[in-house]
């Protein structure tokens, strides 16, 4: 047996290629094929074959990286629950006054949880909630998300001073409800048909850290002084 044929049995390519199943860039390619086909047509709709035409791979060489298609699209929901959570740590990266760090966080998660692609996943998975339990709780449930980010900031502000808050959880999700302004909820179940205009985001996002900071916040504003009444 030749060399090169032995080395493809035991999963060993050629130096510089990746043995079957490891090149991420062929995973992300056939990701991206199942992401538009997901979005287009539904889960139950979408098939093998159409996510094969539109990876422009074989079957074969989905079989390779993923056992069906509810694997795949449990790896499609994955990848972006990673991209939102490092897009919000971004968000968040050098923020040191505490109101600024808010308000960009509300402003990110409330463009990104209206616009159209996340509309469209977000239907898509709710629409195999009964089927695939597991996937949704991992989505919202992550040791690393988008709840845990704010979370983290919030700890961070806490030892700072500038929060004092005893549950810091629960504080995270009050003010992602308080930021989004029911906007993702309208979006989700077609009351609001467009992303809300940008000027209505910041005065939603304005008042939910006015609201958390009136609640969580440290640093009492100078009372007023009283003019002295003339003599």
């Amino acid at each position: 047996m030749t060399r090169t044929r032995k080395d493809e049995l035991c999963g060993q390519g050629p130096p510089g290629r990746f043995a079957a199943g490891e090149d991420p860039a062929k995973r992300e390619q056939i990701i991206d094929g199942a992401k538009r086909i997901f979005m287009k047509l539904g889960f139950d709709a979408a098939s093998m074959n159409d996510i094969t035409r539109e990876a422009g791979v074989s079957k074969g060489t989905i079989y390779v990286y993923f056992q069906n298609k509810e694997d795949l699209f449990a790896a499609m929901v994955e990848r972006e629950r990673q991209r939102i959570t490092s897009a919000m740590q971004d968000v968040l990266q050098g923020s040191e006054e505490v109101e600024d760090g808010l308000f960009r966080f509300g402003m990110g998660f409330a463009a990104h949880t209206t616009s159209p692609g996340v509309i469209r996943a977000m239907r898509t998975m709710t629409g195999v909630v009964d089927r695939m339990p597991g996937l949704c709780q991992q989505f919202f449930s992550s040791p690393a998300n988008i709840r845990t980010v704010l979370q983290a900031f919030i700890e961070r502000h806490v030892m700072l001073g500038t929060l004092k808050v005893e549950d810091t959880d629960l504080a995270a999700r009050q003010f992602i409800e308080l930021s989004s302004g029911m906007f993702f909820k309208f979006r989700l179940f077609g009351e609001l048909n467009d992303v809300p205009p940008k000027e209505e985001l910041e005065r939603v996002v304005r008042s939910a850290v006015k609201v958390f900071m009136a609640a969580y916040g440290t640093v009492e504003k100078p009372a007023m002084v009283k003019m002295a009444e003339p003599a």
